[in-house]
């Protein structure tokens, strides 16, 4: 067996170990088939007050600009998808990849555990991690690697088990041997992401306007929730799940096997005054290891209050 077949063994071997549940290998090049895409979603400002996605564009096309002689860019999914997710009591809705610990870190310890395993092997080896946290088109990369195609939703979906999964690379000079990319799109005809959108953040086909999506407004947006959105959150005070959850490839979804993904605490059956009455202490403590600190304890509450408002001024209406 030469080198480079042992070393993609060793890192699809190492992934599933791991609890990685896709692992798709991709030569490291230009998506220069990405590049209209990616402007004219700028130039329109789909990406809301988001300016960071203005940067580092050429960077965003090709992982070699980020990794010197890069060669291979390996990618990765693992399930987030709760084993009681039916338990989720409380009226006000968090994300469902929030439920748990921060998968920035959950991940990034996995992924330190394989390039370990493969510098023990090839040793020298220049390499760099990548967990949602730099310029990679991580979901045309996934294509790339045979993993799934990019819903409607411009969600990455797997035919075996839907989208409820967070993505991963590896960027590394190492050659190693690659996957067909995905060919396809098994969408069809269907509409249920863009028809079932609160906001009509999904403008079309693999289309979204950011600034209208409501895991941007609870989340990226650092200014307060516009007033032409109230009534239109339904109840998410943290991301959205609306287009994942009426796709017909989740109800493939099987539950992950990652217990740090699991909820944290009983917050999942907090009432609304139990949001309303949470204080920063409160808040460090229930979510001081979980995404929700990517609001943070301010816009939190200021999102608790906006669609608090419009469900107690609704109740009172009935």
């Amino acid at each position: 067996m030469s080198q480079k077949a042992k070393l993609t063994n060793l890192v699809r071997q190492k992934a599933g170990e791991l609890g990685f549940a896709f692992c798709g290998i991709s030569k490291a090049r230009r998506l220069d088939e990405e590049a209209p895409r990616l402007e004219n979603w700028l130039k329109k400002g789909r990406h809301g007050k988001m300016a960071y996605m203005e940067n580092h564009f050429d960077k965003r096309l090709d992982p070699r600009l980020l990794v010197d002689g890069a060669k291979s860019v390996i990618s990765l999914m693992i399930n987030y998808f709760p084993s009681d997710h039916e338990s989720y009591q409380s009226p006000l809705k968090v994300s469902k990849y929030a439920w748990g610990k921060d998968y920035h870190f959950v991940i990034k310890e996995k992924l330190k555990i394989l390039t370990d395993a493969l510098i023990d092997e090839a040793g020298s080896v220049n390499y760099r991690i990548f967990v949602d946290s730099a310029p990679v088109l991580d979901r045309a990369w996934a294509v790339n690697a045979g993993i799934g195609w990019i819903g409607k939703n411009t969600m990455l979906i797997s035919r075996r088990n839907g989208s409820y999964f967070f993505l991963a690379e590896i960027i590394t000079d190492l050659e190693l041997d690659y996957d067909n990319p995905f060919g396809g799109n098994y969408c069809g005809d269907c509409t249920r992401c863009i028809d079932a959108c609160p906001t009509g953040a999904i403008t079309g086909p693999r289309q979204l306007d950011a600034s209208k999506c409501i895991s941007y407004l609870t989340i990226e947006l650092k200014e307060a929730i516009p007033a032409e959105f109230q009534g239109k959150m339904q109840n998410w005070i943290f991301g959205c799940d609306v287009c994942q959850d009426v796709c017909p490839w989740n109800r493939f979804s099987i539950s992950g096997t990652e217990t740090a993904f699991q909820p944290l605490g009983n917050w999942i059956e907090w009432t609304i005054p139990d949001w309303e009455a949470m204080e920063k202490t409160t808040f460090k403590k229930v979510f001081g290891k979980s995404p929700l600190t990517r609001a943070g304890f301010l816009k939190l509450k200021n999102n608790i209050s906006f669609v608090a408002e419009f469900e107690e001024e609704g109740n009172e209406q009935e």
